[in-house]
């Protein structure tokens, strides 16, 4: 169970995506820092999640299409930004985000829908 495509893949997507997430946005809480180590230690990181996406992309892929992969991939990442945003940002959730969400809910389960 704890092995299977099915588990390891989302969650190390969760754990890809958090990584990324901060790289990505989390030097935002310090503007005084030059861009340069903003850069520097956003890469830094980005590494890690590295360290968490190509296994899980590679475990998930044959069990998961591509397709399939980078959709649920842009969930979790919307998922896990939104509880940064309130968390480490400071910034509320609107309406707008909830119904873009909604659609992305909507793609998984037709990029999921069996074709045959």
């Amino acid at each position: 169970m704890m092995t299977s495509p099915y588990f390891l893949t989302p969650v190390l997507l969760v754990f890809s995506n958090v990584l990324m997430t901060f790289a990505w946005y989390g030097h935002l809480k310090q503007p005084a820092w030059p861009l340069w180590l903003a850069v520097l230690l956003s890469w830094g990181i980005a590494f890690f999640e590295y360290c968490f996406a190509v296994p899980a992309n590679r475990i998930g892929y044959g069990t998961f299409t591509g397709q399939q992969l980078k959709v649920m991939q842009e969930v979790i990442t919307l998922a896990v930004f939104a509880v940064f945003s309130v968390m480490f940002l400071g910034e509320q959730l609107r309406w707008n985000y909830f119904a873009a969400m909604g659609c992305l809910v909507a793609a998984v389960i037709f990029i999921f829908l069996p074709v045959d």
